[in-house]
């Protein structure tokens, strides 16, 4: 990796947004009809976490209700598949022209301004607050200077881990793309919710020998209604073995260790998915001192313009609900934009008063 010393001469804009997916994809469109400048950052894809859903997977909302930027989202089925997301999201970015940098992991971000070789901090704008730093695939160090900052990560940052021997073995996945591979093969699922469901039902489908743990008594309340009949049957007629009020105490190369009511079980499994939810990335608030709630995980922040207590730093979407992700969705999220944009706007202008 580059040091700080090559690191490419630094650019300015009024707001940078680390996070390319729709609520960081809304709140650009927001900030760019503002009449202020704009770039995203995403340490992977455009719209990263949905890219990583399963691959057939469809959507619970309709395509109204996820659509961004007054963009119509017309899809010939009642609800968007996974597909059908990605190609929208990229023709908005397409329409509005978003500076999206891909692949551009933001490490560290700092307050102060940065030396533009004589250029103002932003352009025309007043000082910046905050100069971040990047770092591309290729390993290239960049800066970018900011009067404000939108930490919109998402809520795939970091796994909840089981916290068991042999979780890092080269089977064990903590997210899920698609059956083929499970063809003959003895698998784990580990969780109740809508994910391990769909990963079940999708390895079952494709001929896997799938085995379904979850530490609760049954499945989750909110599986998806259409879903929950068929993944019921299948639990019924022992096509997807259960293991409920269980939990993984270990995982061997070719065996999860289960302890339920009866003991522990040894369960043959030569792949293991992990579907037990995520914590959001909260690190770059952590740096600059975000105050975060111990019990909830929610990022300290004014609900009605999602400005932190950082000065110039604000929230969008889902990271705002901490760690409860059924609190904020798309829905919900993809309207914080208009009220951090309102709020930069009041700050610039306080700024080139002074």
């Amino acid at each position: 990796m580059s040091n700080d010393a090559a690191a490419t001469p630094a650019m300015a804009v009024d707001v940078a947004i680390v996070g390319a997916g729709p609520c960081g994809l809304a709140a650009a469109i927001a900030v760019q009809r503002a009449g202020l400048s704009v770039v995203l950052f995403d340490r992977g894809s455009i719209v990263h976490g949905i890219a990583s859903y399963p691959t057939y997977m469809t959507f619970f909302s309709t395509a109204e209700r996820i659509a961004i930027g007054g963009v119509p989202f017309i899809v010939a089925t009642e609800k968007p598949t996974r597909r059908d997301a990605l190609a929208y999201y990229r023709g908005v970015a397409d329409l509005y022209q978003l500076d999206v940098r891909q692949f551009e992991t933001v490490e560290s971000m700092r307050p102060g301004r940065v030396d533009l070789r004589g250029g103002p901090p932003t352009p025309d704008r007043g000082a910046a607050r905050w100069v971040l730093r990047s770092v591309k695939r290729s390993g290239a160090v960049c800066e970018t200077a900011a009067h404000a900052v939108v930490i919109a990560t998402g809520y795939f940052g970091r796994p909840n881990r089981l916290e068991v021997p042999g979780e890092e073995l080269p089977h064990v996945r903590h997210g899920y793309t698609e059956g083929h591979a499970a063809w003959r093969e003895p698998v784990v699922v580990v969780g109740g919710a809508n994910s391990a469901v769909d990963a079940a039902l999708d390895m079952y489908r494709a001929g896997g020998q799938v085995t379904l743990v979850h530490c609760a008594e049954g499945l989750d309340a909110n599986v998806k209604p259409w879903v929950r009949p068929e993944i019921e049957a299948r639990l019924r007629d022992g096509s997807i073995r259960s293991c409920f009020q269980s939990r993984v105490v270990a995982i061997e190369p070719e065996a999860v260790v289960v302890r339920g009511p009866q003991g522990d079980t040894r369960i043959p499994a030569t792949q293991v998915y992990t579907m037990t939810g995520y914590l959001p990335e909260t690190g770059l608030l952590e740096q600059i001192g975000v105050p975060i709630d111990h019990e909830s995980g929610i990022p300290a922040h004014d609900p009605i313009t999602m400005a932190t207590p950082v000065q110039g730093v604000y929230l969008a979407g889902v990271i705002a609900s901490g760690n409860h992700a059924n609190r904020i969705f798309i829905e919900n999220g993809r309207d914080h934009g208009d009220a951090i944009a309102a709020h930069v706007q009041r700050s610039l202008q306080r700024s080139l008063l002074r």
